[in-house]
C-alpha cells in the first residue's frame, strides 16, 4: 500500500470513529489560520504529511496538488515558469499548506483586480463525513454542471469535508509592477480609489494606511508606464509593503483588541475610524476597537455588506451576524453535507 493510501485510510479512520462517538474532527494543515473562528473543538486530523504536486502542466495554466504541501512549494513551482498563484493567497505562518489556503478562502491585495480564491478552484477531491473519496469539478474552467460543490469548499474552514487534492488555475507574472502613493486623508483616499478603479489602467492593488493612499500597477511595462502618467504620483519599488499587507505583518496589524474586517460598499464614508486600513478599492476595511460587533454590522448593513471579527473574539463568541436567509442558507449546505456534524463543529458558527 502507497503512503498515499495509508494516508488516505487513517484519515477515513479518524473520520468514522469521530462520527461513531458522536464528536467532530478539526482538520489542520500547519495551524496557520488557527486565530479564525468561534470555536476549535475536535479530533485533529493533521493534513501535513497528505504532501506534493501531483500534476502541473504551464502550458495549461493548471496545477493539482494534495492539501498538505507547502504553500511555498506551490509558489515556488510557479516562479520557475514565471507563473502566480492570481488571488494573492496570505500565508500567516511560514508553514502554510495549500489545503488550508483553499479552505480559508483569503485572498491578498489582488482580490479586487483578479478574483477570490473560489474564482480559480477547478476541482477538489474530498472525504465527507461517511468517509466517501468524492471528486468534484475538474481541470477546466468550463465543465460545471450543477451544484458547484468544489467552488463551495474554498472558504469553508473545514466543515464541510477533509479536502485531498485541490485544482486551481494559475495566471502568468506580470512583465512590469510599480506602486504609486498619494498623501491624503480618509474620505480623499476612498474617492481616489474610486476613481482609480473606474480608469482603464492595469491596477493591481490598493490600500490606504497612515494617510497615504498606495496604488499598485501590474502588466507591461509600457501600459503601467502610461498608467503612471495618467494617475499621476509618487512611484516606489514597494513589494515589502505588500507583503506586510497580505500576511498582516504591517505596523497597523500590530495591535490588541479585536480586528474587525468589514465588506461595505466602496463609497461608504466612515469618519468615526480615522485610523482603518482601508483595501480592495475602498471594499474592505479593517478596523480595530473594543466596540461590539452588533455596531459594525449595523454600518456594513447600512453600506449593503457584513462585518465579521476576523482576530481576538474570545472563545465562543460569534465572529459574524448573517441576515436570517443566508444563517439558514448556511445550516442547510452544513445539513446537507455534513448531517451528524463531523467536520469543525462551531468553527463558523456558535450553533453548528
Amino acid at each position: 500500500m502507497s503512503s498515499t493510501e495509508t494516508n488516505i485510510d487513517q484519515f477515513k479512520s479518524l473520520i468514522a470513529e469521530a462520527k461513531q462517538q458522536s464528536e467532530s474532527v478539526r482538520i489542520r494543515g500547519s495551524g496557520s489560520k488557527d486565530f479564525y473562528g468561534v470555536s476549535l473543538e475536535g479530533v485533529v486530523v493533521n493534513t501535513k504529511d497528505f504532501s506534493g504536486i501531483t500534476e502541473y502542466d504551464p502550458t495549461e495554466l493548471v496545477l493539482t496538488a494534495r492539501s498538505g504541501t507547502p504553500l511555498s512549494v506551490i509558489e515556488d513551482a510557479l516562479r520557475e515558469n514565471n507563473q502566480m498563484l492570481a488571488f494573492e493567497p496570505p500565508h500567516m505562518g511560514s508553514e502554510a499548506t495549500f489545503g488550508g489556503c483553499i479552505a480559508s478562502g483569503l485572498s491578498g491585495p489582488r482580490r479586487a483586480s483578479q478574483g477570490a480564491v473560489r474564482d480559480f478552484v477547478l476541482g477538489v477531491r474530498l472525504l465527507n463525513a461517511d468517509g466517501l473519496d468524492l471528486q468534484f469539478g475538474g481541470k477546466v474552467m468550463k465543465n460545471v454542471a450543477g451544484f458547484d460543490v468544489s467552488r463551495l469548499i474554498a472558504g469553508s474552514f473545514g466543515t464541510l469535508g477533509l479536502i485531498l487534492e485541490s485544482s486551481i488555475k494559475v495566471l502568468p507574472k506580470p512583465e512590469c509592477e510599480r506602486t504609486i502613493f498619494f498623501d491624503l486623508d480618509n474620505q480623499s483616499a476612498i474617492s481616489k480609489m474610486n476613481e482609480l478603479a473606474g480608469m482603464p489602467i492595469p491596477l493591481s492593488g490598493t490600500c490606504f494606511v497612515r494617510n497615504r493612499l498606495a496604488a499598485r500597477l501590474s502588466g507591461s511595462e509600457i501600459a503601467v508606464k502610461v498608467a503612471h502618467q495618467k494617475i499621476g504620483g509618487e512611484a516606489h519599488d514597494e513589494k515589502d509593503f505588500w507583503h506586510s499587507i497580505r500576511e498582516q505583518s504591517h505596523p497597523f496589524f500590530q495591535s490588541e483588541g479585536c480586528l474587525y474586517r468589514l465588506s461595505v460598499n466602496p463609497t461608504a464614508l466612515r469618519s468615526e475610524y480615522p485610523n482603518e486600513l482601508i483595501e480592495w478599492n475602498g471594499s474592505t476595511r479593517w478596523i480595530w476597537d473594543e466596540g461590539t460587533l452588533d455596531k459594525h454590522q449595523e454600518f456594513a448593513s447600512q453600506h449593503g455588506g457584513h462585518a465579521t471579527v476576523f482576530r481576538g473574539n474570545q472563545p465562543g463568541d460569534s465572529i459574524n451576524k448573517m441576515s436570517r436567509e443566508l444563517h439558514l442558507l448556511q445550516k442547510k449546505i452544513k445539513t446537507a453535507m455534513d448531517p451528524h456534524g463531523v467536520f469543525g463543529r462551531k468553527r463558523l458558527f456558535t450553533e453548528f
